[in-house]
């Protein structure tokens, strides 16, 4: 299902030509007889130093999603740069977490022990999932014990420290950690024996290979045929309904279909069948993933950023709301949000808009009539977005939630929905 040309190398140094071309760069991580164990993948599209949680969320989705799967990174593990606010990102609910490794930062200098304990619930959370996680050698500094018993692999940045303190550190490492060892930025073959000779068993560097290019086009399928899907998934129609909506539209089933086939589900077979991937993916998965490709889909009319603004206020209303309401309640508020724009981006008032979709009477109270449990919701997010603080405070105090878990949710929802909203 691949669209992805063969990788370039990375001296390549040309740029997408419009918004719909993923570019990734992929560097390999080897063993000590240079079969390749993994990757590490990058996001060429944008400067080293402008890495944030939206540039996470675009890199993993785009690679899993968009840039065909044998292209970028076959059956191996992937490796993914993190910062700590895209960890909740809710980009990580839709991959399977056996194939994908975090690299996950230490804390800015200047942390307390209180700062880094506080991630610890939530790097564990991860773990728990199925996630592993990859630090730098940071870690092993005597404030990190509690990240100790996460770390599924410790990277050796050769550069980081003399050749002669490499035994005291491997040896810490092994004693103190489950962890292997990767030694990387490997650049000469004195360094590759020097880590080799001390039990380190995967590298990555240079000396090794160079970072790959691999790009892909993006399609996107009309806004009509994933408002029908998403009616029929809202009523739970039978797999034969939804399956020939997907038949009828070859941008909106090939989507699925590459979706689900990408690495991040870690499918030990290729899925060829409609009927097949929607009950691999069920209902809950395929209706967040109709509702996110909606709100990024283009018909001529609204401009990309309601879509992002959209997915936005999706995300925050769904964290608002965990605080508060059932798991049920939740995928509601989502709704709520993500559509909360919808008239704006069919280009019709939201009563004809929400004529089309079968939801239930809560969120249409909430869209139409500013009314019922996720009105004050919807209301708090909105002031978030224009900056009212009047709304802001009233809403927020109505709802019993602090300046801090808004504004913190307020974080993470930017740092999850702008990244969709820019792929």
């Amino acid at each position: 299902m691949s669209t992805a040309t063969q990788p370039a190398d990375l001296t390549d140094h040309s740029t997408p030509d419009d918004g719909n071309t993923a570019v990734i760069a992929r560097q390999a991580i080897v063993d000590g007889e240079r079969a390749v164990y993994g990757y590490e993948l990058f996001d060429r599209s944008i400067a080293h130093h402008a890495h944030t949680a939206a540039s996470d969320a675009a890199l993993l989705f785009n690679a899993l999603s968009y840039a065909g799967t044998e292209a970028i990174v076959g059956s191996k593990s992937v490796f993914i740069n993190c910062t700590h606010e895209s960890l909740a990102g809710g980009h990580l609910e839709l991959i399977h977490p056996e194939k994908v490794v975090l690299e996950v930062p230490t804390l800015a200098d200047g942390a307390t022990p209180e700062d880094i304990e506080a991630r610890v619930s939530v790097l564990d959370g991860l773990r728990q999932r199925g996630f592993r996680l990859a630090f730098n050698q940071q870690v092993l500094r005597r404030s990190y014990v509690s990240w100790l018993p996460l770390a599924a692999f410790i990277k050796l940045e050769m550069p980081a420290f003399k050749p002669e303190m490499a035994e005291a550190l491997v040896r810490f490492a092994r004693g103190n950690t489950q962890a292997e060892m990767v030694a990387e930025k490997i650049e000469t073959e004195e360094q590759f024996n020097l880590m080799r000779g001390l039990g380190v068993k995967l590298f990555q560097g240079y000396w090794f290979a160079r970072p790959t290019l691999v790009k892909a086009q993006t399609i996107r399928p009309s806004q009509a045929t994933i408002i029908q899907l998403i009616n029929l998934v809202r009523k739970q129609a039978s797999t034969m309904e939804i399956e020939e909506v997907l038949k009828r539209d070859p941008t909106l089933s090939f989507s699925l279909l590459r979706f689900i086939n990408s690495a991040g589900f870690g499918l030990s077979c290729e899925i060829t069948s409609f009927r097949h991937a929607v009950m691999i993916l069920g209902l809950k998965k395929l209706f967040r993933w109709a509702a996110l490709l909606l709100t990024t889909s283009r018909n001529g009319g609204a401009p990309p950023i309601v879509g992002t603004t959209a997915v936005v206020r999706g995300r925050l209303m769904e964290l608002l709301a965990a605080e508060l309401l059932p798991p049920e309640d939740c995928d509601n508020a989502f709704v709520v949000g993500v559509f909360s724009l919808l008239d704006s981006m069919l280009g019709v008032p939201m009563d004809k808009a929400l004529a089309s979709l079968a939801l239930p009477q809560q969120v249409n109270d909430a869209l139409l009539h500013k009314s019922g449990v996720f009105a004050p919701f919807l209301e708090l997010t909105i002031a978030c977005e224009v900056g009212d603080d009047t709304a802001f405070a009233r809403n927020a105090d109505a709802l019993q939630l602090s300046n801090r878990q808004v504004n913190w949710a307020h974080l993470q929802a930017l740092a999850w929905a702008e990244t969709l909203g820019s792929e």
